[in-house]
Order: C-alpha cells, then sequence, then structure tokens
C-alpha cells in the first residue's frame, strides 16, 4: 500500500527540513514547498492527500492559498498551522475549507495525529460518496424505493409501460408523480421519443386549445406563424398531461377526441393531424371530486382510468427517506457542491417530520441547507430552520385532508409507533390496547393476515 502524501507549505525553511525528515519516519511521503505561489503550481500537477500550510506567509498568506487551492480543487484536504493562533482565526480558517487548524509551537506527535485525522475525514468522505453512487444505482431511475408501497406502484410502472394505454397517477403535490411518468417512458419501447410535459392549471385563459393542439398561422390575432401543439411534439413519445384535474371543461370532448381517434385538429386549421402519443394524466385531487361537482366530464375519466397508479404520501413510506436523502446529497455533490453527510439524530429528525410537502419539501430542505450551512454534516438545527410550518395538530391535519375514521386511526398508530421507536407493547400502552390488539390492527390497517407475532 503507498504511503499518504503530504504536501508542506512554510517560508520557515527550517520547519519544512524538520517536517520533511520526521514525517516519512511516521509513515508519510513528504515534499516540502517555502513559496506559496511555487506550491500552487506543483498542485496543478501533482495530487496530494493532504496539504499542511502555514498561515502567515509572505505573498500569499494560508488561508488565501487555501481559496486559490479549492477554485480548482475543492476536494483537495488542506490543514493549517499558525504562530498566530486564535479562535477567530481558527474559526475563519474552517469556514474557508480547512480541514483542521493548529497552532504553533507543536509537538510533532500533535501533528502526526491531527494528519492521521484528516486522513480518516477523507476516506470516510470518499467511502460516504462510494455508498452514495452505489444506492443511486440501486435505485431505479432515481426513484427512492425501498418502501413496499413505492416498489408496488414500481411494479405497476413495470406492468404497464410494454402497453400504449392511458395511465393515472394520483397522488398529494409533491409525492413524484413527474418522477414516476418520466420512469414510465423511459422503460416503454416509446423511450427513444420525446417525453413532454404539460401543467393543465398553468395552461393560459384563451390558449389552452392551442397548447393543447396546435395553431395555424392567421388563426387569430397573435398566431403570426404555425405552432405545433404538444400531442404533435410527442408524436413518437410520452405526453403527460400533469393537474388533468383543473383541465378546462370546454376542452375535455376534444381531448376525448384525441385519445380516441388518434388524431388533433389545430386551431385555425380544416384538416386533422395525425398522432401517436402515449397519455400519461396526474392528478393531486380525486377526479371522482371532480366527476361529483361536474368539473370533468365522466367518458374522459373512465378512457384514462384504465391503469391507476397510486403515488403514496412521504409519511406513509418512511423508509424511503434516507434513500431520498442519499440520492440529494449525492446530486448536490455532482452539480459541483460540497459533499455533505447528514448526522443520526439529523436523519431521525427527518423520519420523524410530517413533510405536507413531501418529496419536494424535503428534497428543498435539504439543498437549501447545503447552500447556508457552512460545515459538512448536517444537525437537526441546520434543517428545522427550513421545514415547512406543521398543521396545528393531526386532528386539525386529518379534517382538512378529509380522512376517514379508518385512515385517522392508522395514521395515529403510525405516529405513536414512531414516537416509541416501533415498540409495540409501550405503543399498546399509550393506544390503550393489549399488544394483540395493536398487532391485529396494524395488521388489518396495512392488509395484511392478522398475526399474533
Amino acid at each position: 500500500m503507498s504511503r499518504p502524501s503530504l504536501l508542506i507549505v512554510d517560508d520557515d525553511p527550517g520547519i519544512v527540513s524538520w517536517l520533511a525528515e520526521a514525517l516519512p519516519e511516521e509513515g508519510f511521503a513528504v515534499r516540502g514547498e517555502t513559496n506559496a505561489r511555487r506550491a500552487l503550481e506543483l498542485l496543478a500537477t501533482t495530487p496530494f492527500d493532504l496539504v499542511v500550510s502555514d498561515v502567515e506567509m509572505p505573498g500569499l498568506r494560508g488561508i488565501d492559498l487555501l481559496r486559490e487551492i479549492h477554485k480548482s480543487r475543492p476536494e483537495q484536504m488542506v490543514l493549517l498551522v499558525t504562530a498566530f493562533g486564535s479562535i477567530d482565526l481558527a474559526v475563519s480558517a474552517v469556514r474557508s475549507g480547512a480541514v483542521d487548524f493548529l497552532a504553533k509551537p507543536f509537538k510533532l506527535e500533535v501533528l502526526v495525529l491531527a494528519i492521521q485525522r484528516a486522513l480518516r475525514e477523507t476516506s470516510l468522505k470518499r467511502e460516504v460518496v462510494r455508498l452514495r453512487e452505489e444506492v443511486a444505482k440501486e435505485q431505479p431511475h432515481g426513484i427512492a424505493a425501498k418502501s413496499p408501497a413505492m416498489q408496488r406502484a414500481l411494479e405497476l410502472v413495470r406492468r404497464a409501460a410494454p402497453s400504449r394505454l392511458p395511465v393515472l397517477i394520483t397522488g398529494e403535490s409533491g409525492v413524484g408523480k413527474g418522477a414516476l411518468a418520466r420512469v414510465l417512458h423511459e422503460v416503454s419501447d416509446r423511450r427513444e421519443g420525446t417525453f413532454v410535459q404539460l401543467n393543465c392549471a398553468a395552461l393560459p385563459s384563451g390558449l389552452a386549445e392551442a397548447e393543447l393542439f396546435g395553431v395555424r398561422r392567421g388563426a387569430f390575432t397573435d398566431a403570426k406563424e404555425s405552432r405545433a401543439g404538444v400531442f404533435e411534439q410527442a408524436t413518437g413519445g410520452t405526453l403527460f398531461l400533469d393537474e388533468l384535474g383543473e383541465l378546462p371543461l370546454d376542452l375535455q370532448p376534444k381531448l376525448l377526441h384525441a385519445l380516441e381517434s388518434n388524431d388533433v385538429r389545430p386551431v385555425g386549421s380544416s384538416e386533422p393531424v395525425r398522432v401517436d402519443v402515449r397519455v400519461v394524466a396526474a392528478t393531486n385531487r380525486p377526479l371522482e371530486e371532480a366527476l361529483r361537482e361536474r368539473r370533468f366530464r365522466a367518458d374522459l375519466y373512465h378512457r384514462l382510468n384504465v391503469v391507476r397508479i397510486e403515488v403514496p404520501p412521504l409519511r406513509e413510506r418512511r423508509d424511503d427517506i434516507e434513500a431520498i436523502v442519499d440520492q440529494t446529497l449525492a446530486g448536490i455533490a455532482r452539480r459541483g457542491g460540497r459533499s455533505l453527510a447528514v448526522s443520526t439524530s439529523a436523519l431521525t429528525w427527518l423520519r420523524a417530520q410530517p413533510w405536507p410537502g413531501n418529496v419536494r419539501e424535503l428534497v428543498n430542505a435539504l439543498e437549501r441547507a447545503a447552500t447556508m450551512v457552512e460545515h459538512e454534516v448536517l444537525t437537526p438545527d441546520d434543517l428545522r430552520g427550513w421545514q415547512v410550518a406543521e398543521p396545528a395538530s393531526l386532528l386539525d391535519d386529518a379534517v382538512g385532508r378529509e380522512l376517514s375514521l379508518k385512515e385517522l386511526e392508522r395514521l395515529y398508530i403510525q405516529r405513536v409507533l414512531e414516537k416509541t421507536g416501533g415498540h409495540k407493547a409501550r405503543a399498546a400502552q399509550i393506544l390503550g390496547l393489549d399488544r394483540r390488539t395493536l398487532y391485529r390492527k396494524v395488521a388489518e390497517l396495512d392488509g395484511e393476515p392478522p398475526t399474533d407475532e
């Protein structure tokens, strides 16, 4: 095994010579430089496991050297040492990205321990990145699917993929309906075609028909040129109609005609255009509700509700939270951000939150925290500031979401089990149930055979 490589940077030749002689006996390969600018030039061509640099040097101070190094090598570990040690300077060094800070004069064994600690941290960071990459590979197309509920959703995607039948994806806002629609496209035989997404809630008034079916030049005042609608754009691929329940009622018969005849008539045209599109629709409110309120046509509902996939809210698939965290932080690192980790206490806190905004809220909380914090291990305090206010109470939440008594019972049992860390005897005590009754209720609520466990 090769020895860890160190670059020692200090304007005092005596210190450089001393460390260049002493540190190899401790198992390190050492290169020394008395000029910070030359050290930068060396780092441009030669990799080192760790840079050990003095702070007070003529021309380029150690903290400035650190910042210059990180412009081209943000992953490079740098340990700073100085005879002018102070708490303020140490804080400034760490905020600038130093792995550690050591005050002169120091004993060799203290420096060796600091170097070993920094190298262990480097190794741990690389292992975290490797494990995150492995987790990302395990998740199909970037979808976190550790929970049985999401595995069932992905199994439905797999079964539906080979057909051309419409698919209706339902679930609360932020659960990942769009991501699941894209997975459906990517695993189908239409993957080489275009995936086109249209948010029906954002269709501009008066232009909705043109957005869907296209427009011919001169059809109305602003139609200065012909333009294809989303059906034509998605020919040979997949059209994802998000928030379908918000589609204007007068357009619904035309959408039904397009689904049944495979042709569309652009605004201002007398000739239909043939299309070959697989339609995937999504809604965050049950279309049955829109049917009762006469905001949605029954014939269109039945045409779309052929294959239905329910994406459960995050509070019902907490097993996915850790995988979502890993994927998000790995994505931040790939986009040029820092390699961050989440403490055990932070992960516990994340799993305990209701996440009314679901996956979108969790990802946004992680990205905001990663942008604002200056350390590399996120704590509950780092994340708590980005939390959307919870509903006033569990009961208010249930009433607002119009949950049935059975759904409320399931939610309350889940919350109590989470509070007790899965300890069923303690949960049964809080619920006022004997353990056998609790096991039976959990099994019934999960749709599983009763068990005495």
